[in-house]
């Protein structure tokens, strides 16, 4: 029996005199210590609460026929002096002094040594030397030791922690974030269940190119490829969705290696994946040093060739009709894109990602092309003589017609071309090619006229159809008048995390956007992003100094989105996140229905049976109001939008005015 034999032991109160009765014991944590209180014939006893088997609760075990039980196994020990019964070599459980007192029952524990900087917390201060400021995730049993490191880095300032409900909407939120800033986050789980949940929102930030650095935690290295318990080939399971992925093992060079990782995750513009041995987390640091960015990231200007440029430069120079189209990997050069839009006096259109990157106040600006756009958008492709088209994946979604020569403009050589050949293919940054054109534009004629009377005038005609549509009346409010509400009310500058569904298709056409940002799933067109992603967002708008900065986030889905991560609500409540949410319950799935329909199929399945959600966000200590006539919109929106913390406004929705 092992017992700390220190002079200057701390003592601490474990129990209340009348909270332990004779020949029972429970659990007692004191500060860092978890210990087993034993009562037996008329003594206490402290013991440390591991069983040495398996790190069995002792706390959680029973006194029978003078042992003490550990409820895993069956290992017994003496309940006052912790030794096991028998001729047993092994010393037994450690036991700590213990006092009665007239308050209580105290025990007297070693003073805590200082604490030794370990793998992860050289791993955790490379990350926020990176510019890692934010972590989503759920801390488990086999990423405590990360999970230490990360609140050192939180205590420290350095990083803010977010607790979720579901592993799933962690991935999402950093995924979000990555979108708006172009900068990374990182998500956190366990070994297995936790790290599979992850893969959703990662495959998003994949496809939509955001930079995510997620963290799992693993089984130890020892009992790799036996079939231990959560163990999960994670390499193997993340599979494509990680760029770059990789174990930390013992001889890692451990700041190297999370250097890698957000490299990896800025320059390719995806998700880095680092892998956590449960051992490996809290091995001594040895002295390691964290790493950084310094000397680690080019200058991210890719100019295009010359020739490409001149043969863009002049297609543009000669094009009576040209119109620009813009895409979501557009988003960071606009004030360039907006002005060689000016300065040619053509439209400028955008695919649905890239929704409200150009305002739709500007005089140029014809809102979104495709399946969730604008008659404006689709009558100027038709009638243009060339396309310029820039940081756009050319999605089916979006139709771009490959009828029209075209002058594309990507940072990434292999998206060129992609799925058509087209005229042009300029290879470089969207800003840089920009600019470029429009200086070399300035120096010759060009063939091009203002546009703008005749934007004005296809607006015209929309807005007069969008009044028309808002004025329909049926079995719950219209989309139309729903988002013309929206249109009044949400602030210019607001982040807008929307949703999958009719919901998302009726605000792609309806909410005319100023100067908002616009979040959300483009290619992987996940259901339940909406509101995680808002959780990402409201992140953003904590950054002092930052363009997000006091940025209002107003997230946007239907009854089935909201319902998949509906539990994050909560998340927002923690977290007194000033985020507004539009729910839009139509007590359908129905977007499918309407594609069962166009199919010839029979409706089946679509139907949801859905709480009050209004009353749900009340009960989670909220702002919750529900909205059945158009003529309460206003009021409701904007009572929630001067709400200070979360605000959740239910509006019940004709599923066939969409």
């Amino acid at each position: 029996m092992a017992t700390p034999t220190s002079d200057e032991l701390v003592w601490r109160k474990a129990l209340d005199l009348d909270a332990l009765s004779e020949g029972r014991v429970t659990t007692a944590t004191c500060e860092h210590f978890t210990v087993c209180m034993t009562h037996f014939e008329g003594e206490y006893a402290a013991l440390d609460n591991a069983c040495p088997h398996q790190g069995g609760p002792l706390g959680e075990g029973s006194i029978e026929n003078g042992l003490l039980r550990c409820p895993w196994h069956g290992w017994d020990f003496h309940p006052i002096t912790g030794k096991p019964p028998g001729d047993f070599e092994d010393e037994g459980q450690t036991t700590y002094p213990v006092q009665v007192r007239d308050d209580g029952i105290y025990v007297g524990f070693p003073r805590e040594e200082a604490h030794e900087p370990t793998v992860s917390d050289v791993m955790a201060e490379t990350l926020t030397a990176w510019g890692v400021r934010w972590v989503w995730g759920m801390v488990g049993h086999s990423n405590l030791g990360l999970a230490d490191a990360l609140r050192r880095r939180e205590e420290a300032g350095d990083l803010r922690y977010i607790g979720i409900r579901h592993e799933g909407a962690a991935s999402f939120a950093a995924s979000a974030y990555g979108k708006l800033t172009g900068r990374p986050a990182a998500c956190f789980a366990i070994a297995g269940p936790g790290a599979t949940n992850l893969l959703t929102g990662l495959w998003d930030a994949n496809v939509d190119r955001s930079p995510v650095v997620a963290l799992t935690g693993q089984v130890d290295t020892q009992v790799l490829g036996r079939g231990a318990f959560q163990e999960v080939d994670l390499k193997a399971a993340f599979g494509q969705v990680a760029q770059w992925s990789q174990t930390v093992l013992p001889s890692s060079p451990h700041a190297e290696l999370v250097n890698l990782a957000c490299k990896s995750a800025i320059l390719n513009r995806g998700v880095s994946h680092l892998i956590f041995p449960d051992e490996v987390q809290t091995l001594p640091a040895d002295g390691a040093e964290a790493g950084g960015p310094d000397g680690r990231v080019p200058e991210l200007t890719i100019a295009p060739p010359a020739d490409a440029l001149s043969e863009a430069v002049d297609r543009l120079a000669h094009a009576e009709r040209p119109v620009i189209i813009i895409g979501h990997g557009a988003r960071f050069a606009m004030d360039a894109v907006t002005a060689l839009a000016e300065r040619l006096g053509c439209p400028v259109l955008t695919t649905f990602k890239a929704k409200g990157q150009i305002s739709d106040h500007h005089p140029l600006g014809c809102g979104v092309l495709g399946r969730s756009g604008t008659p404006i958008a689709s009558w100027f492709m038709n009638e243009c003589d060339l396309l310029l088209v820039l940081g756009s994946s050319f999605s089916n979604h979006t139709g771009i017609t490959p009828k029209k020569p075209i002058v594309q403009v990507d940072f990434e050589a292999a998206a060129l071309g992609r799925r058509h050949p087209v005229d042009v293919a300029v290879w470089g940054e969207v800003g840089v090619s920009v600019d470029l054109m429009r200086a070399r534009l300035s120096e010759r004629e060009t063939r091009s006229h203002d546009h703008t009377d005749e934007v004005a005038e296809r607006w015209e005609i929309w807005r007069t159809e969008k009044v028309r549509r808002a004025a329909e009346t049926g079995d719950g409010v219209a989309s139309a008048a729903l988002f013309a509400a929206l249109t009044r009310h949400v602030p210019d500058d607001a982040i807008l995390p929307v949703d999958v569904g009719n919901n998302t298709y009726s605000f792609g056409r309806y909410f005319e956007c100023a100067r908002q940002r616009v979040l959300m799933s483009g290619y992987l067109g996940s259901i339940g992003f909406g509101l995680p992603a808002a959780l990402g967002a409201w992140a953003a708008t904590q950054e002092e100094g930052t363009p997000f900065h006091g940025k209002k986030v107003v997230s946007i889905s239907g009854d089935g989105g909201f319902g998949q991560y509906m539990a994050e609500w909560t998340t927002a409540a923690k977290y007194r996140m000033n985020i507004t949410h539009i729910l839009l319950n139509n007590d359908e799935l129905a977007k499918i229905s309407k594609e069962q329909r166009t199919g010839h199929w029979d409706v089946w399945q679509t139907s949801l049976t859905n709480p009050d959600f209004a009353a749900y966000a009340e009960s989670c200590g909220t702002l919750g109001i529900r909205v059945q006539e158009a003529s309460e919109l206003d009021e409701a929106f904007a009572r929630a939008l001067s709400h200070d913390g979360p605000a959740l406004v239910e509006v019940m929705c004709d599923p066939k005015l969409i």
